[in-house]
């Protein structure tokens, strides 16, 4: 099995190899974690994910995608309640609403945000520019200016994009 390393942005924005292995976590890398490491995680303080999202949370769609991430992380250690908590906040694609759960999720301070779409990922970048922000769903992160690079995203914010945008030239 083939291991991608952790992005310099992850590395940057930790101060401890823990808080860097968290974060891999949402960022995809988990898969890399030495098991020492995750059997270290055992009293440790309760780690805390922000997330938001344009969807309603009863939506079919919502529910599935949310007992996903759950699953995948209890697969890794992470069970919510136990050793994370997970804080969801659905803004039903409403400006305001995003708004204001931005402002709330922030308050709470989590180890990382996740954001799920590019207007909820510059609604959190306006929020804040200290905490992780870790985007799924975000079609063009560097053609909308959230990150400077796909290989050096700079800031506090990293993820994912649904296309493979090599093959448009804007790789570096």
């Amino acid at each position: 099995m083939t291991t991608r390393p952790l992005s310099p942005l992850t590395m940057l924005l930790s101060r401890h190899t823990r808080r860097r292995e968290f974060i891999s976590l949402l960022g995809g890398a988990a898969a890399a974690w030495p098991l020492a490491a995750r059997a270290q995680q055992q009293g440790d303080r309760m780690r805390r994910i922000g997330v938001l999202a344009n969807i309603a949370e009863n939506d079919p769609e919502s529910r599935s995608r949310s007992a996903a991430f759950q699953q995948t992380l209890q697969q890794l250690g992470w069970t919510d309640g136990r050793n994370v908590q997970i804080d969801y906040r659905w803004a039903l694609g409403d400006v305001e609403r995003t708004r204001k759960f931005a402002a709330e999720l922030v308050v709470l301070a989590p180890d990382v945000l996740l954001a799920v779409g590019a207007e909820i990922l510059l609604t959190l970048q306006q929020a804040t520019r200290t905490l992780p922000i870790i985007f799924v769903l975000v079609p063009d992160p560097v053609g909308a200016g959230f990150v400077e690079s796909l290989a050096h995203p700079g800031g506090n914010a990293t993820g994912f994009t649904p296309y493979e945008l090599g093959s448009s030239g804007q790789m570096a």
